[in-house]
């Protein structure tokens, strides 16, 4: 056979690791979840936890109500983890897990069910990875648990501790992923990740030798995203490339050029997914993954990719499949895999590489002109917010095109969305019990005096800055503790955080029509005697906060008196702080799923503190019957993503406050 010429490869490269990222309700149910996803050629898993998992609460915790088994599986002890894994063998399965502020206790609840599989499989031969990235919970997806500094610490730890007991496992993705969702621009995103990048490494460094900082930097990985502008998001990974060789070369002495190498997974862009006409997220999607494909020297290790109808709620598993064959038709039916990198020697790649680069290391040095990216939390977060508002303003004024949302909205009914299920999958209303019981049933049935001394054990390794948390971590998950448990003994020992919201540091819209909704706020606050006060509320544990923060920005440049302390409120604090504040119109935001518990417990908290006739409205992802039942229950308002022009948003809430205070209202006329 004559030799294939220079621009084949000899063989076809293997395909990248296929997962979907999956999990839902119970454990019982994600395994057979999982089991079948494997069955149709997914090569790796990728767990994603329920909010009371991630931020360490019980299923019977006040926050956890009706977020139990919402966006993810529900994990509360090494019971579940065992039912979650049964019958997949862990001495194969790389797995993934999206987990950060308790991800050194599912780490745990991980070993300790490999362990007690029939045949075991030792903690040195698991492979997989824990996303452990808390900086990036800061700034954009909330699911944090204890102050920066305790933070940083656990992972450090995690690190030190996989990097010699666990040595297949990454035991950190560097998540850039969330950072785009809440606004980043390519610059942004490369240079706030390599900074939490440089944040862990240095604090990992004082708890290694220097002879494992090779090891410790390769086995860190990073999670990725890809928006649809698919050429300039591959020129970002290149860049990412670039750098991450630099920074293993120049700051850590890392000399193994394969341990220098950028290896990533990615989830494609969410941020970019429509309510409207949401046939067309399945093309965005899959121009998206050519990002991360393309390009043989930046491609990703591992691909998830979301599935057509995330904007609308949870995916089926049919909706799962049709993206897992995506990626087996990029991987086995195109040529993809059967060349050298088609962009070497690209003039147009490398000009936007070096454009990337320099904008990075701009922003990289800003970052460590404030201390490195712990102390900078606060700055990183007001860019996000304000990069994002910048986004959303050019939709809104036609000048970044988003199809079927603001061009082009002439459109036949979807039979995707025409079933009974209105094409999502609705997790049963009766797993929040099911767990409550399922877990007293544990408590009973375990050895307690085991669970308090590993507690205890726990909590005083906590209060020793010197001691690796792990191996007690890890005694108290094969004593039975709960993720509950865990947390809290950590949260007494650490302290609690609310992370900065940036709403505040954003800069001013300034438009013809701002101007004139702050014209009539100023007229309709002149009549009601004070100025128009707006609580924007995030009940629950839902930490995506990133459409609350346009809102009261928003709000805040129309002219309103502004009231936004955040995540992560109960209902009885929401409406503690309207009767004290004495607002004139309430928004909750929720986007787990769990508005039909919260929003009734929000009303009835209202009314118990006097504030029961302040109208509230309503946004999130949302239903059209829930939302219809949300209206009739007195909800004056209901907003999804489809309704994506804010100025309208806010011309509804000045008419809503004018017509409930007798106030008229020219908005509008």
């Amino acid at each position: 056979m004559p030799e294939r010429p220079s621009h084949h490869l000899p063989e076809p490269d293997r395909p990248w690791m296929m997962r979907t990222y999956a999990g839902h309700s119970d454990a019982r149910r994600s395994n057979e979840l999982y089991r079948k996803n494997l069955e149709k050629g997914q090569t790796g898993l990728s767990i994603a936890f329920d909010l009371p998992t991630q931020t360490g609460y019980d299923p019977d915790h006040e926050l956890a109500k009706g977020e139990v088994g919402k966006v993810g599986v529900s994990i509360a002890h090494k019971g579940d983890m065992e039912t979650l894994l049964d019958r997949i063998p862990l001495d194969q399965m790389n797995t993934s897990m999206t987990i950060n502020a308790t991800a050194a206790w599912l780490l745990a609840l991980y070993i300790v069910a490999a362990e007690d599989q029939d045949p075991p499989t030792p903690e040195k031969e698991l492979q997989g990875t824990t996303q452990n990235d808390i900086l990036k919970e800061y700034l954009s997806r909330g699911t944090y648990a204890f102050p920066p500094g305790p933070s940083m610490r656990l992972i450090a730890d995690t690190i030190a501790y996989t990097v010699e007991h666990v040595p297949k496992w990454n035991p950190i993705n560097i998540c850039s992923y969330h950072l785009q969702e809440a606004g980043a621009t390519p610059v942004q995103e490369i240079a706030f990740a390599m900074s939490n990048a440089i944040a862990v490494l240095d604090a990992v460094k004082q708890r290694v030798s220097q002879d494992l900082m090779g090891s410790v930097f390769g086995r860190i990985s990073f999670f990725v995203n890809a928006g649809v502008r698919f050429i300039e998001e591959h020129a970002k990974l290149r860049a990412m490339a670039v750098l991450w060789d630099e920074l293993g070369r120049e700051r850590y002495g890392v000399e193994d050029e394969k341990q220098r190498r950028l290896r990533y997974g990615v989830q494609v862009n969410s941020l970019g997914l429509t309510e409207a006409q949401p046939e067309n997220n399945v093309y965005r999607i899959a121009l998206e993954a050519l990002a991360v494909t393309l390009g043989r020297n930046a491609r990703a290790r591992a691909i998830q990719l979301p599935a057509w109808n995330e904007a609308l709620g949870l995916p089926r598993p049919w909706d799962q499949q049709w993206s897992l064959r995506l990626q087996q038709i990029l991987a086995y039916e195109t040529d993809l895999l059967e060349y050298p990198d088609i962009f070497e020697g690209s003039k147009v790649m490398d000009g936007l590489v070096a454009e990337l680069l320099e904008g990075a290391r701009d922003e990289m040095h800003r970052v460590a002109e404030l201390g490195g990216a712990v102390e900078a939390v606060d700055y990183m977060k007001a860019a996000l917010v304000e990069s994002h508002r910048r986004r959303w303003q050019r939709i809104e004024s036609g000048e970044r095109v988003a199809v079927g949302m603001n061009r082009f909205t002439s459109t036949e009914p979807s039979p995707l969305t025409a079933g009974a299920d209105g094409g999502i999958l609705v997790v049963d209303p009766e797993i929040e019990a099911e767990r409550k019981a399922a877990l007293e049933q544990w408590r009973a049935n375990r050895d307690q005096k085991a669970v308090d001394q590993a507690l205890a054990t726990l909590a005083q390794t906590a209060s020793d800055d010197d001691e690796n948390i792990m191996p007690a971590t890890i005694a108290a998950a094969r004593a039975g503790a709960t993720t509950g448990e865990w947390a809290q003994a950590l949260r007494e020992a650490f302290g609690e955080y609310r992370a900065p919201t940036g709403v505040g540091e954003a800069a001013a819209a300034s438009s013809e029509e701002v101007s004139e909704l702050r014209e009539e706020v100023e007229r309709v606050s002149e009549a009601l005697g004070r100025r128009l006060k707006f609580l924007v509320g995030k009940p629950g544990l839902d930490g995506h906060s990133n459409g609350a923060e346009q809102i009261a920005v928003r709000a805040r440049d129309a002219g309103m008196d502004v009231v936004y302390e955040g995540i992560r409120l109960t209902p009885s604090q929401i409406a503690t702080s309207a009767a004290h504040e004495g607002v004139h119109v309430i928004g909750l935001s929720i986007l787990s799923g769990s508005h039909r518990e919260l929003i009734p417990a929000v009303l009835e908290a209202l009314r118990e503190a006097g504030a029961g006739d302040v109208p509230v409205v309503v946004g999130g992802i949302i239903p059209a019957d829930d939302a219809a039942a949300m209206r009739e229950s007195g909800i004056a308002a209901v907003y999804t993503p489809k309704d994506w022009n804010l100025n309208a948003m806010m011309r509804d809430i000045i008419e809503l406050v004018a017509a409930r205070y007798g106030v008229n209202s020219a908005v509008g006329a």
